[in-house]
């Protein structure tokens, strides 16, 4: 998808312009230019790779995720436009979680699983005690 400088000019309200925020004389020069858009994606590319890395590991996988889309969004136009989408979308949920309706469905749902746990945890205490499953004889 190519975007016209009109676009690229035309912001949302409330949202930066889109294009490369490198300063004037690295844009001004097309090699450094093209050397600094490399070096960006790839401490962005490192950056996600360290988050992907951290989904399924202790620690905050998502946000180092986002910091690398950050990062690639001070460049690239299209990380800009992935960032608006998501920064929309959870403004939204948010916005939806807050809704008395949703917040009190939550409650319920909530409660009824703890409610369900509760239960479970009193059958297994009135039948076994406080005795671990796999020594249960």
């Amino acid at each position: 998808m190519h975007i016209t400088s009109d676009q690229r000019n035309r912001a949302v309200a409330g949202e930066s312009k889109l294009g490369s925020r490198a300063p004037r004389f690295i844009r001004n020069s097309g090699a450094l230019h093209l050397s600094w858009q490399v070096g960006v994606f790839l401490v962005g590319l490192a950056i996600v790779v360290v988050g992907v890395i951290m989904l399924p590991l202790p620690g905050p996988g998502w946000l180092v995720i986002f910091a690398g889309m950050g990062i690639w969004a001070t460049e690239f136009i299209w990380a800009q436009l992935v960032l608006r989408w998501t920064k929309r979308k959870v403004t939204e949920a948010a916005q939806r979680a807050l809704d008395p309706k949703v917040r009190r469905r939550n409650i319920a749902l909530t409660t009824g699983i703890v409610v369900l746990i509760a239960a479970g945890a009193g059958i297994y205490l009135a039948r076994y005690g406080f005795v671990m499953p796999w020594n249960v004889e």
